[in-house]
Formats: structure tokens, C-alpha cells, sequence
């Protein structure tokens, strides 16, 4: 069916007020985006915080009476913000779709370097004699359209991997992992704290046709000690830099690091972290986004 939805233009301030006021009024689902491409990163642990130009939409039946509504919320707002004007609100009416299947048809096969492939499990492979990943991401992150994804699938694609130990820190859906193997790794140990995320890059082995026992999945408590010649990290800056002495210690002497999941200001504090333990090298950058790649001294 159709539905209903209340667009608010509002401020960190009272975005919690409106909220309630929409799920006061009968609002099945509400959300926030930001109005002015402000992105928050690494918040500290413990706080919410909004963009400070913040669109709250509110989701409701077909049926439901916008008229009453919107009386509704000029009335509240009156009563709690009487000094300020009433934020600029938009109507509209969506229509029915199957939105998992309005995603799966708008997302393609990708190519990484000059071997490598991500496809959806859904579609066709458009070249059969390259190393395709076959993906269904379910509930982990990691597709390859993320630009610190699409770094470090390049950089794979550029390696000899021929009988590697390779090591997947922050997992998500695998793909990293499943790239190396496919690339001729002869194991990957994946490691998330999520759950869905290991349960998703088990499947996705099994669907790229890997023998279960070329990747053993963990939470990063189960890690394994190995020596891994290669040691790959797509996660944030602020893990990277806790986590350095003990991606460190995973990585053999001679062995390689990739670190990504970085904005370009977050260069110097990552070099920081881990220049003591590796020859670092020049980033490679992609739209404000890098990944810095080393070896082990």
C-alpha cells in the first residue's frame, strides 16, 4: 500500500521533540538525514549527535489523517516553542515498492583493477574468465561501492597472493577475505565483533565455491596467534590506532599491512600508530577517503 510522509526541517535541539510529537500522532517509523552533506564521524562513545540542518521524516498509513496531524503539530508546537517559528514541513505520498528488490536491481558488477570482480549473487558474471566475487552483502557492510572497500580491492587485485595466510580485521561481509582467496590465498582468518557479519562472510564463501576450512571466522577475543604475510583492515581511525599492537603482531616480519576505513586528514595519527613497526608507504586516495599500505620492518 501507499504511504503517508511528514517531512520536518528542525534542529539538533528539538529533533527529539518533533520526533515524539510525529510518534505522538500516530507515526509508524521515523527518520533522520542530514540537509547539508555534514558527515559525523567516530561520535564519542555514549552521545547521539545530529547534523546541525537535520530533515526528520515521518512514516504513516494511507489512511491516516493529515489534516488532524498537522493541526496537531502547529498546536504542540505552539505550546513548546512559542517563540519560535514552525519548521518548514513537507507532505507526499510514496509509493508501494519492494524496496530490497529496488536495491538489488540497481546494483552492478564492478571491476577492481585488471582481474577482479564483484558481482551480485543475483546477476550474471560479465566476464566468466575473470576472478569474479560473487556477493550477497545481507546485514554486514561491504559491497565494493564504498571508495575504502574499492582501495582495498585494487590493491588485492595487485598482489601475488599465491599461498598467502591472510588476515580480514573487521570482516563485514567478507568480501575482502573472499577476494584474497580468490586471488590464490591459501587461507584467510576473518575477524568481526558482529555476528551477522561473520554468518554473512561464511555464506559468501560457500556461495564463491571455497572450501570451508580456507577461512576461519572469529570474534577478535578468538583470534588465533599467526603470522599472517598479509593483514588487512578496513574498519575507522579511531580501532586502527587501539588496535596497532595487535594487527602488529599478526603481521610477519616482511609481511604487508593495508589500513583503510580513513579520511585523508587522519594520515598523520595512523602513521603515528603503527610508522614505529612498518615502512609505510604513500596513500592512495579516493574521494576523501585512503588507504595507507606497509610492510612490517
Amino acid at each position: 500500500m501507499p504511504w503517508l510522509q511528514i517531512k520536518l526541517d528542525v534542529l539538533p535541539d528539538n529533533a527529539e521533540q518533533y520526533e515524539d510529537l510525529l510518534l505522538a500522532a500516530g507515526c509508524a517509523a521515523v527518520t533522520l538525514q542530514d540537509l547539508s552533506d555534514q558527515p559525523i564521524f567516530e561520535p564519542p562513545l555514549g552521545t547521539t549527535p545530529l547534523w546541525s540542518n537535520t530533515e526528520l521524516s515521518g512514516l504513516f498509513s494511507a489512511d491516516h489523517d493529515l489534516e488532524a496531524t498537522t493541526h496537531f503539530l502547529h498546536k504542540s508546537h505552539r505550546q513548546l516553542f512559542p517563540n519560535k517559528p514552525f519548521p518548514t514541513m513537507k507532505t507526499e505520498i510514496l509509493e508501494d515498492k519492494d524496496w530490497e528488490r529496488e536495491w538489488m536491481d540497481n546494483y552492478h558488477p564492478m571491476q577492481f583493477g585488471e582481474r577482479l570482480w564483484v558481482c551480485p549473487s543475483w546477476k550474471e558474471a560479465p566476464n566468466p574468465n575473470a576472478v569474479n566475487l560473487m556477493l550477497d552483502p545481507g546485514l554486514a557492510f561491504g559491497t565494493g561501492t564504498h571508495p575504502t572497500t574499492a582501495l582495498c580491492l585494487k590493491f588485492l587485485d595487485s598482489l601475488e597472493l599465491d599461498g598467502k595466510q591472510v588476515v580480514d580485521y573487521g570482516c563485514g561481509s567478507g568480501i575482502l577475505g573472499i577476494a584474497a582467496l580468490l586471488l590464490g590465498a591459501d587461507h584467510v582468518t576473518a575477524v568481526d565483533i558482529d555476528p551477522q557479519a561473520l554468518e554473512a562472510s561464511v555464506d559468501n564463501l560457500a556461495r564463491n565455491k571455497q572450501a570451508p576450512e580456507t577461512m576461519t571466522v572469529c570474534f577478535p577475543e578468538n583470534t588465533p596467534e599467526i603470522e599472517a604475510d598479509l593483514v588487512i583492515a578496513n574498519i575507522l581511525a579511531g580501532p586502527l590506532v587501539g588496535l596497532a599492537p595487535t594487527l602488529t603482531k599478526l603481521t610477519k616480519t616482511g609481511g604487508k599491512i593495508v589500513l583503510s576505513g580513513l579520511l585523508s586528514r587522519q594520515e598523520e595519527e595512523i602513521r603515528a600508530a603503527y610508522g614505529d613497526a612498518f615502512e609505510l608507504d604513500q596513500v592512495a586516495e579516493s574521494e576523501g577517503w585512503i588507504r595507507i599500505n606497509g610492510i612490517k620492518k
